[in-house]
Order: structure tokens, then sequence, then C-alpha cells
């Protein structure tokens, strides 16, 4: 599993919003200036955010974004699935059911499952309110 840039970028909007609740809506003019990120990159991992349910918008003057429940309630799992999809570590796990026609021989498959079962109990594990915390 290799984390892209869209979903450490979409982490890092995540705890820049925490971070800023007490603001309200945050636009992501304010985030690219903190954060260093494109603004024009921002502006698509908002959308994913926000399909996702993971944030809030509002356009016009006062507009931006905002989370939608607590940073104690955001798991670092729900993000970067929000921005990356699935995080599988092999392709034959990537899509719910497993399609390969090798999977009832494969020996390899039971070691990839309980990896894929790691990375996302872990990633479920940790909180927004832990990073911000430093509760690791």
């Amino acid at each position: 599993m290799m984390v892209s840039t869209k979903g450490r970028y979409a982490l890092r909007v995540i705890i820049d919003l925490a971070q800023h609740k007490d603001e309200g809506y945050v636009s992501l003019k304010s985030i690219s200036e903190r954060q260093k990120i494109s603004l024009k990159y921002l502006e698509m991992i908002a959308a994913s955010l926000n399909r996702a349910g993971l944030v809030q918008s509002q356009r016009g003057k006062e507009g931006g974004y905002m989370l939608t429940k607590p940073a104690a309630e955001y798991t670092v799992g729900a993000v970067l699935r929000a921005a990356e999809g699935d995080l599988a570590p092999v392709s034959c796990l990537d899509c719910g059911e497993n399609t390969c026609e090798r999977a009832d021989s494969c020996i390899t498959l039971p070691m990839w499952q309980r990896l894929d079962g790691l990375i996302n109990g872990y990633l479920d594990s940790v909180s927004i309110e832990d990073m911000l915390k430093g509760e690791l």
C-alpha cells in the first residue's frame, strides 16, 4: 500500500479544519496558504471529502469547508479511503469480493488478507483527535 499525495493532503486538510473548527467555515485559500498545497489540487481533494460526507461546504464570501462531526469521530482510515479508495496492499483484495481465478489455490492470499486487516485495523484505530493530541 502506497498512500499518494492525495491521501496525505486529505489528511492534512482534515487536521487543518479540526485545528480551525472555532472559525466556522474555512476557505481553501487559507488552508492552501497554511499547508503549502496548490489551491487547484485542494479543490479536487475537498470535493472527494465532501462526497464522502467528511466535510460540508458553503459558498459565498463567508463560505468554505468545515468538519461534519468532532475530530474524535474521524479515523485516519476513513479519511484515506475517502481520498484514495480502497487501501488494500494487493489488487486482488481491492474490490471487495476476490474474483481471482487462483484465489482457491493461492498460498499467499491469507497473508495478504491478514496484512490488509492489520493496515485497516490500525488506520481505523487512530482518530484525528489522537493525532492533534500527539497520542499515537
